[in-house]
C-alpha cells in the first residue's frame, strides 16, 4: 500500500483548519417557519409541482394532504410565461425575444387569516434568436424558462421563511 507524503497530509490539514477557521458554511436553503404546507396550485402547474419536489427534498416543512391538515396554505394564483418581440433585424426578422415569467401567490393560515397578502413575483430574460439555428434557439428558451421557475421557487421560499409567526397570532 502507498503511503502519502507527510508533506501533502499536512497541506491538506492546514487548508482544512483555515476553512474551518474564517467561519466558512455551506449555504443552507432558507428554512420554511410552517411545520406543513399545503400547496394550492392548478394540476397542471408547472411551479406547483416544482415546489413541491423543493420542499418535499430540501425543506423540513412536510407537505399536508388537504387545507385542513396544514399549518399554512399556499395559494398559486396564477403562473403565465410571455414572450414579446425585442428586436429586429433590417431585413425584419426578429433578432431578439423578450420572455418574462410570473407567479401570483398568497399565503393564508389554518385559519384562514392572511399572512401573505397577494403577491407577484415577476422574472425576465432576452433571448437573442438566429433563423439558422431555430431548434437550438427553442430549447434555450425552454431552459430560461425552467431557469427562471427555479428561481421564482427560490425567491417564494426566502419570502417564506421571513414570515413573522408571532405577528399574525398576536393580530386576531
Amino acid at each position: 500500500m502507498r503511503r502519502l507524503p507527510l508533506a501533502y497530509v499536512l497541506l491538506v490539514t492546514v487548508c482544512s483548519l483555515l476553512l474551518g477557521g474564517c467561519g466558512f458554511k455551506p449555504v443552507a436553503p432558507a428554512a420554511i417557519p410552517f411545520e406543513s404546507l399545503y400547496v394550492a396550485a392548478n394540476d397542471y402547474s408547472s411551479f406547483g409541482a416544482e415546489f413541491k419536489r423543493y420542499v418535499e427534498s430540501y425543506s423540513r416543512s412536510r407537505l399536508a394532504d388537504a387545507p385542513a391538515a396544514a399549518d399554512a396554505v399556499l395559494e398559486i394564483l396564477s403562473e403565465t410565461q410571455q414572450k414579446q418581440i425585442l428586436s429586429l433585424s433590417a431585413a425584419g426578422r426578429v433578432q431578439e425575444y423578450l420572455l418574462r415569467y410570473r407567479i401570483a401567490f398568497r399565503v393564508r393560515d389554518a385559519s384562514g387569516r392572511e399572512l401573505v397578502p397577494p403577491d407577484e413575483i415577476s422574472l425576465e430574460r432576452d433571448l437573442t434568436y438566429d433563423d439558422d439555428a431555430a431548434l437550438a434557439k427553442e430549447n434555450e428558451e425552454v431552459f430560461i424558462y425552467r431557469d427562471m421557475r427555479l428561481d421564482a421557487i427560490q425567491q417564494l421560499v426566502r419570502r417564506l421563511s421571513v414570515i413573522d409567526l408571532t405577528a399574525a397570532t398576536t393580530e386576531s
